[in-house]
């Protein structure tokens, strides 16, 4: 039996109790009908008051978690098989997001229940949700996507410090500084751009220039462009990096040459370079190349097939559902790889 607590958490002792026993019931690591060590026992184990532990089984007695038996302690209840509660804490739902949560709640189906609030990348909408839910679920799996500038950033440390660490999943970012033994599944900007654009080399020489699109004020553009100027220097690949609002003044695009897309997808700005490309009579994955960023189902079928450089969305749901299944507390870096279709 591991009945744990972080003595460093801000979460009073006798809540994380709960959440201990909680979770071993509910990961059928404490079955009905179990012994639960004695007050006596687990205050010494843990070096905590017997009345801690007192006000922990009692408040699990009162739920119908656990049941005492005259002069013999605390057993699990025949009933006690309750559904994990799960918040989910998402900036915004896209198609990404929707693949995402879709493949991270399958393998959770029938075990647990979730509760999802969007933050809209808002630093006091993400602090307000989390703050006021603490308490009140087994797990929380965030997506912790907010500006990069240090204030913001020392503020989202210090909220998702609130939550225990065994309850902590985070998902696609995994903030720098944020230290303990909890859930991570995530990408890498910089370094997976790089090793994506690697995997696309041998089609990319058949190209004279990379021509790259971002977004202004995106999130991680400037951890992208990083990654894109490291790898063109590297492998001597000419390139440019335009914002997004190039693409209005756009008027002619150069044969021979490559246009990534970034943030665009079905956008405006994909659909200017497809536009402007079709003027020129120019057939795309034949005289210029087109990319764009993160897959969706959609991607297959637009332009017989659009090339793509991603994450794995689906593989991060998954892994992220199978360790709690596992009650594995482990930090894994998500495969990101570039998919080849018809316009590249």
């Amino acid at each position: 039996m591991q009945i744990e607590i972080d003595p460093s958490s801000k979460t009073p002792i006798y809540k994380q109790l709960i959440s201990s026993i909680k979770s071993l019931i509910q990961h059928n690591r404490l079955q009905p009908g179990d012994e639960l060590p004695s007050m006596n026992q687990l205050s010494s184990d843990l070096e905590i008051s017997k009345e801690t532990v007192k006000k922990a089984y009692y408040i699990l007695r009162d739920q119908g978690m656990i049941e005492p038996a005259q002069g013999k302690g605390f057993y699990v209840s025949n009933s006690a098989k309750a559904h994990l509660k799960v918040f989910v804490l998402f900036d915004y739902i896209n198609t990404y997001k929707k693949e995402l949560f879709q493949a991270f709640s399958e393998p959770l189906a029938h075990t647990a229940d979730f509760v999802i609030r969007l933050f809209h990348q808002d630093i006091d909408l993400f602090e307000k949700f989390i703050v006021e839910n603490l308490g009140h679920f087994d797990y929380y799996v965030i997506t912790p996507h907010l500006p990069l500038s240090e204030e913001i950033q020392k503020r989202v440390i210090r909220v998702l410090k609130k939550i225990p660490n065994r309850q902590l999943v985070i998902l696609d970012r995994n903030p720098e500084g944020l230290k303990g033994n909890y859930i991570a599944v995530f990408q890498d900007f910089e370094n997976d751009i790089y090793d994506g654009l690697k995997q696309a080399l041998p089609s990319l020489k058949a190209y004279s220039k990379l021509n790259v699109y971002t977004m202004e004020g995106s999130l991680y553009g400037s951890l992208v462009k990083k990654g894109i100027q490291k790898f063109c220097s590297a492998y001597k690949i000419k390139y440019k990096i335009f914002n997004k609002t190039a693409i209005d003044d756009l008027i002619n695009i150069n044969k021979g040459e490559c246009y990534f897309i970034l943030n665009g997808q079905l956008d405006k700005e994909l659909i200017d370079i497809v536009r402007i490309a079709k003027k020129q009579g120019l057939k795309i994955g034949k005289d210029i190349g087109l990319l764009s960023f993160n897959e969706s189902p959609i991607n297959e079928i637009i332009l017989d097939g659009l090339s793509v450089m991603s994450t794995d969305f689906r593989k991060m749901g998954t892994i992220a559902a199978q360790l709690i299944l596992d009650q594995k507390f482990k930090k894994v870096k998500c495969d990101f790889k570039f998919i080849k279709r018809n316009t590249f």
